[in-house]
């Protein structure tokens, strides 16, 4: 036993999917310890703010202020110009100013800004652009101007008894607050997601639920799978037809066909994270029945078999003893690769809002449905999808490395 732990783990497939796994598994357990904050919490009023570090506004204006003799309208130009209005800007310098692209770099706002205004003028003729192209490109200059200025900015505070309103405090462009100094703060290192709830935490919290989806899929249709594979392998003749005739019969139908019909067919509220594994396990076994048949068959003849059936042992301490402990190994690799998969149909199901129907867990099927169904594929809000999407791939990778790495183990034709 112990050489065959230290053979696996000298497959360097196996090491890596393992440490990854593992990763993914240490995650889960400890990120909750430390941010206890429920996961579907709603903590933005509004949909998928950037990932940053927000302070509460009230709390800066009256931290103590510090004097920093800063140029901030770079930083404002590199902020509000977008790549748009930048490639427009550069449009009209290369036709009206004739200014070549190669003299240009629309990724510098700074030097950008600094050729429109010494070229620029929206009472020139501009020869070519019609009305709303020209006022489109003279609201981009007042834009330009109100950038560059360093205005301070005041506070007002309106009288209660008289309605009137007067100037509580002036805040100087040159002022800055540490952020260290504000009390009230949230970090969201992956922003928040079309509900306002921290996607980290929330992602964490998904992994694990789709992680023990798996789990239960993977065990269900794996002992379904060697059970009928073992039963049909051994004993042959009409049982083992009958099986085969069930089993070929659920292969001819795709199993995500069935899993859609039958998810369907359970309604809407009778569809939660339990369920959902166990429909999973009970159309992903089929192919598992197939291959332990197989090695079943080629085993039930061996001497060592043989000689249990002339000492009289049981069907079961036969079948226990003598057949499964020389496919052990190919039964850990099937039920990897059945929680692999099991993984992979939830997000599938879960993508076409046939998913756990639930509000109080998330799965990466069920995060990569919200974000879908809120546009941010095409908002440009990568943080609410783009990490689903990675810990899918590396929950599915990790395992199939280690399955590919237990059967250049197992397997002699793979063996080195």
């Amino acid at each position: 036993m112990k050489n065959q732990i230290r053979q696996i783990f000298h497959s360097p497939k196996f090491t890596v999917g393992f440490i990854i796994f593992a990763a993914l598994l240490v995650l889960t357990v400890f990120y909750p310890l430390i941010v206890t904050n429920d996961p579907l919490e709603m903590v933005g009023q509004g949909n998928f703010f950037k990932p940053g570090t927000y302070i509460s506004v009230s709390e800066a204006v009256n931290t103590n202020p510090y004097t920093l003799n800063l140029n901030a309208s770079s930083s404002r130009l590199e902020q509000n110009l977008s790549m748009e209005e930048r490639m427009a800007m550069a449009d009209w310098l290369n036709q009206f100013a004739g200014i070549s692209s190669k003299e240009m770099d629309v990724t510098d706002a700074g030097g950008l800004v600094s050729l429109w205004k010494d070229h620029y003028d929206s009472t020139s003729e501009q020869k070519g652009l019609i009305a709303a192209r020209k006022k489109y490109f003279s609201r981009l200059d007042k834009k330009i101007t109100g950038l560059l200025e360093d205005r301070d900015v005041l506070l007002a505070e309106k009288n209660q008894e008289t309605g009137e309103v007067s100037v509580k405090k002036t805040i100087p462009s040159t002022s800055y607050v540490n952020v260290k100094d504000v009390g009230s703060r949230r970090v969201f290192i992956l922003g928040t997601d079309n509900f306002g709830r921290d996607v980290l935490t929330e992602l964490v919290a998904a992994i694990k639920t789709s992680l023990k989806i798996g789990f239960i899929a993977g065990l269900i249709a794996t002992t379904i799978g060697l059970s009928l594979g073992l039963i049909a392998g051994y004993l042959g003749g009409i049982i083992d037809d009958f099986i085969l005739f069930i089993t070929n019969l659920f292969t001819v139908i795709p199993s995500f066909i069935l899993l859609i019909l039958i998810s369907y067919s359970i309604g809407k509220n009778a569809r939660g994270v339990m369920m959902v594994a166990f429909i999973i396990g009970l159309t992903s076994w089929t192919w598992t029945t197939r291959s332990v048949r197989s090695q079943v068959i080629s085993l039930r003849n061996r001497d060592h078999v043989n000689l249990s059936k002339l000492s009289g042992h049981s069907l079961f301490r036969i079948i226990l003893t003598d057949i499964l402990p020389y496919i052990a190994s190919y039964v850990v690799m099937a039920l990897i690769l059945q929680i692999s998969s099991g993984i992979l149909a939830e997000a599938q199901l879960s993508m076409i809002g046939l998913g756990p129907a639930t509000t109080t867990v998330s799965t990466l099927g069920l995060m990569m449905n919200w974000a879908m169904s809120y546009s941010a594929h095409l908002n440009g809000d990568w943080w609410a999808y783009f990490p689903v999407i990675i810990s899918i791939a590396l929950i599915s990778f990790s395992l199939n490395l280690m399955n590919t790495g237990l059967d250049q183990i197992f397997n002699p034709q793979l063996r080195e």
